[in-house]
């Protein structure tokens, strides 16, 4: 069982990049009710910045906690923290509320956290602070479910409960449902939808549809979303909008997404640069199968991603320097962790050319039973990596997402 965490000890924390640089202090803590008689959600950090603005830090790239600092992975999007609805500061909105505990008034004096599976948080107890007539006040500590006035339960049927209904399904199920809402409640789950959520759930959904939901969403949120989502599957719903709507989302995107939206874009639909993710697993030429390893099993990489590792020359971001070749994670299965990567190739991995088109690359997938092959330019640098799902949704007919939402409701 994981250990909680008091609110209170990690506030004022320094938080750290993957390299030990400090990003900013941790502010406050956002968390999210849910129905069911389920302990709220940890949704994120508010983070300082050095210039003074606060941020919202996401809890899934948390890597660690401990008393000194907060550990982090991945980018920052430094764009300034609004609360959103359903969204509640512990720290401004939690300490010192008036609450009943029984038949004794109390205050609420700290809350703490706890990391439950994978990638979540839930608020787990509550520190209370109780004065009995003229007796010393003391804390006492419990569970947050035995004060029944912490959270008031969202009502029947409202956005919000449709919204923790949807957070236990899988993303394909999200799209079903969305699917057969009505567009008034359709527009109401969606602005009370994580980002991450949505985004998950869009890219489920029929490119009509798509389009249709982010209409609904203003620019800085629609933005939000698809930073949220796989490049390759972003870059495809921005080429279904108008040229105005796709430039204004794209501006107001963060630097480095937009960046890979607009490479893509740059390539056909229907071949391997329009069909690739821009963001392989990359590692360099002295890499070892114990970093290799730790590079595939991260969270975010899906598993027809982790399939191959690729090794190149500095830089190791897209577009790479040289290509060297490509590793299948079962041959870095079999091997000591310290054997170094490189000597480990499969030299019968051939890589696709980013003009390859559609049908090149699905028999390319048929004939070597790939999940995934890379992409390499002229000048021997990777590009990016094409998987055998998105290979499917392009030879597959255009409305099978559609027919299969329909299929699935008819059952």
């Amino acid at each position: 069982m994981s250990t909680s965490i008091f609110v209170s000890r990690i506030k004022g924390l320094p938080m750290l990049d993957p390299n030990g640089d400090q990003v900013g202090k941790i502010r406050d803590v956002v968390i999210q009710n849910r129905t069911g008689k389920r302990s709220p959600r940890v949704k994120g950090l508010v983070v300082e910045l050095f210039a003074m603005r606060r941020i919202f830090f996401p809890m899934d790239r948390v890597h660690s906690i401990d008393a000194n600092q907060v550990i982090i992975s991945g980018l920052v999007n430094t764009r300034r923290f609004e609360r959103r609805e359903r969204e509640t500061l512990v720290v401004d909105s939690l300490f010192d509320r008036q609450v009943q505990w029984g038949d004794v008034p109390a205050t609420i004096f700290d809350v703490s956290i706890k990391h439950v599976r994978s990638r979540d948080w839930e608020l787990a107890e509550v520190a209370l602070r109780e004065k009995r007539g003229f007796q010393r006040a003391h804390v006492t500590i419990v569970d947050w479910s035995e004060i029944p006035d912490f959270f008031t339960d969202a009502p029947a049927h409202s956005a919000e409960d449709y919204v923790a209904r949807l957070s236990e399904l899988k993303p394909a199920d999200v799209a079903r449902e969305l699917h057969d809402m009505e567009p008034a409640r359709r527009a109401d789950v969606v602005a009370a939808m994580d980002d991450q959520q949505l985004a998950e759930a869009l890219e489920e959904l029929p490119e009509d549809e798509q389009v249709e939901l982010i209409a609904i969403l203003d620019s800085e949120r629609a933005a939000d979303v698809l930073e949220e989502m796989d490049p390759d599957d972003a870059a495809d719903l921005i080429a279904e909008l108008d040229s105005e709507t796709a430039e204004d989302i794209l501006g107001r995107m963060e630097p480095e997404d937009a960046e890979d939206v607009r490479t893509l874009l740059t390539y056909d639909a229907a071949t391997a640069g329009g069909l690739m993710n821009p963001e392989p697993v990359v590692l360099g030429v002295d890499a070892t199968v114990a970093e290799a390893l730790a590079s595939v099993r991260r969270e975010e990489i899906t598993p027809a991603m982790a399939a191959l590792a690729f090794v190149c020359r500095s830089p190791l971001d897209t577009p790479t320097g040289r290509y060297v070749g490509a590793v299948h994670i079962q041959r870095l299965l079999r091997e000591p962790p310290s054997s170094l990567v490189a000597g480990l190739i499969d030299p019968s991995v051939t890589p696709l050319e980013p003009g390859s088109d559609i049908a090149l690359v699905s028999r390319y997938f048929a004939t070597y039973d790939m999940v995934c092959a890379p992409v390499v330019d002229a000048d021997r640098r990777l590009l990016g990596v094409v998987t055998v799902d998105d290979v499917l949704d392009h030879i597959l007919p255009d409305d099978w997402r559609g027919i299969q939402l329909d299929r699935v409701n008819d059952v």
